[in-house]
Parts: structure tokens; C-alpha cells; sequence
């Protein structure tokens, strides 16, 4: 039987569900999709789907509305049952609590910390400032961009 068979069956099934403001293929299993949100990995995925007591493999679009908000709240407030090691945010900087920032909120937080690095002008904030190397590769032979590479010949 073809997904698009499949599919037809159900008449409540959703192409696209909305999720902590990111859209998702409806047709992806929960335990992909749900890896699609910026800031949630397999394991984070996988501990949701068994938190919620949903299948991890049945498609997101044949879950209900319901399903799809508790969904929703668990994995916003997930991080208050996860081991410390297992959060993206340990001792924050600003307010020193433990947290698990998931979509657009880990994105601008990223971008903040950024910011303030360049703005106190720390050695990373400059590396980050000029594109280069942040964490200490090597760039004598790596990570090259432009119209340069390689050797060049000395001309006749």
C-alpha cells in the first residue's frame, strides 16, 4: 500500500503540524520529526514519545490535535524531569538555572551569547567577528574558503 493510500484512510491526517513554531512533515514517524525542532536530538525525541506514552513510530500526522498540543507542552517543560547532564543550557549565564531551550528561544540565546562575546571583545568574540576557527582547529590546511586553494605556480 502506498503513503498516499495510507494517508487517504484517515481522514483527520495532517501534511504539516506546527510544533514549538517549526512545521513538520506529517508523514516522518514521531521520533524524526520531533528531531526536526532545533535543540531536541534522538534521545530527547525518543524519552518525549515514551513520556507521552505515544507510539515512536507512527506517523505525526495521524496524531490528534490533542496528542499534538500535549506533545507540544511536555517537551517544553521536559527538561524539568531530565538528568542535569542532558541539558543544552547548564548554569545560563544570566540567571544560573539549569535549562533545555528548544527552537527560536536556543536560537536567539545562541545569537546573544554571540553578541556578547564580541562586545567584551574576547578572543572568541573576535574569531567569530572575522569567520575563523573558533574552537581551536587548525587553518593553515582546513576550512579554506574563497578563490585560492591549493598551490600556486610561479609564472615563466
Amino acid at each position: 500500500m502506498t503513503p498516499e493510500a495510507q494517508n487517504n484512510e484517515n481522514p483527520d491526517f495532517k501534511y504539516m503540524v506546527r510544533i514549538i513554531e517549526t512545521d513538520i512533515d506529517g508523514n516522518l514517524p514521531l521520533v524524526y520529526a520531533l528531531q526536526k525542532i532545533r535543540g531536541i536530538g534522538q534521545r530527547l525525541a525518543e524519552s518525549a514519545a515514551h513520556e507521552e506514552g505515544l507510539p515512536a513510530f507512527e506517523k505525526i500526522g495521524n496524531l490528534s490535535d490533542e496528542q499534538i498540543n500535549n506533545l507540544d507542552s511536555a517537551l517544553r517543560e521536559l527538561y524539568k524531569k531530565m538528568p542535569v547532564w542532558m541539558l543544552n543550557r547548564r548554569k545560563d549565564y544570566d540567571t544560573g538555572a539549569d535549562l533545555h531551550l528548544v527552537g527560536n528561544d536556543l536560537k536567539m540565546k545562541v545569537e546573544d551569547d554571540i553578541n556578547r562575546l564580541r562586545k567584551i571583545r574576547s578572543y572568541r568574540g573576535i574569531r567569530h567577528e572575522t569567520g575563523h576557527k573558533v574552537r581551536g582547529q587548525r587553518t593553515r590546511s582546513n576550512g579554506r574558503r574563497g578563490l585560492t586553494l591549493g598551490v600556486s605556480r610561479k609564472k615563466n
